[in-house]
């Protein structure tokens, strides 16, 4: 037989069953607070949905300026490349020695050196003159090179004497002029040399002009 008999209530003093609750007359949380509201005076309520109002905008405000304020830990960016380097901090002249035997005759000679760059563009290269105007020099088989970074290049220096009354009788820090040119500038540079290479030019200026005094 089947059917659905009447409902029976929850708290039943029938000890031999137990039914199980599918309702209750039992007043809701919102429908106590709605009939509440309705009974307080239009005046209490405009004071509470004010207060409302206020405690929203005031919570705004003081969220705000933690939205609006920059991220203490930024994402890392990537370094920016190094700049490029001026060409005659770079660059490096060191002297080999003489391309002929010491005391050839004639008032040319060739001097030998090792030129670097440390780092970055090519060095494109060219001698302007010497520490004395009675000289004249220029690199040899052309007048200018290209260096690239970290590749040392040998080079030939022809140096002449073109005035014996412009020199003195004993060379003192020797040096030639150069142009550097790379990627970023173009610049006009002095490498000063030592010992060695002042021995081979005073060598030079004996066999070209004599024995002078000071």
């Amino acid at each position: 037989m089947s059917g659905i008999g009447p409902v029976e209530p929850a708290n039943s003093t029938d000890a031999e069953h137990s039914w199980d609750v599918i309702g209750t007359d039992a007043s809701r949380p919102g429908d106590r607070l709605a009939r509440r509201w309705n009974r307080l005076p239009p005046g209490r309520r405009r004071a509470v949905v004010a207060a409302a109002v206020i405690t929203v905008a005031t919570a705004s405000a003081l969220a705000l300026p933690q939205t609006l304020a920059p991220d203490p830990h930024p994402p890392p960016h990537d370094p920016a490349p190094a700049p490029t380097p001026w060409p005659a901090t770079v660059t490096a002249w060191h002297y080999l020695g003489r391309a002929e035997p010491a005391n050839s005759p004639g008032k040319t000679r060739r001097f030998r050196f090792a030129v670097t760059v440390e780092r970055g563009p090519a060095v494109t290269l060219r001698v302007a003159g010497t520490s004395y105007p009675g000289l004249t020099a220029r690199a040899v088989p052309g007048p200018a090179f290209t260096v690239t970074a970290g590749t040392p290049r040998g080079t030939t220096v022809e140096i002449t004497v073109s005035d014996c009354s412009a020199l003195p009788p004993e060379v003192d820090h020797p040096f030639l002029d150069v142009t550097l040119r790379n990627a970023r500038a173009i610049q006009h540079h002095s490498f000063i040399f030592g010992r060695a290479y002042a021995r081979d030019l005073s060598d030079l200026f004996r066999t070209a002009c004599g024995p002078r005094t000071a």
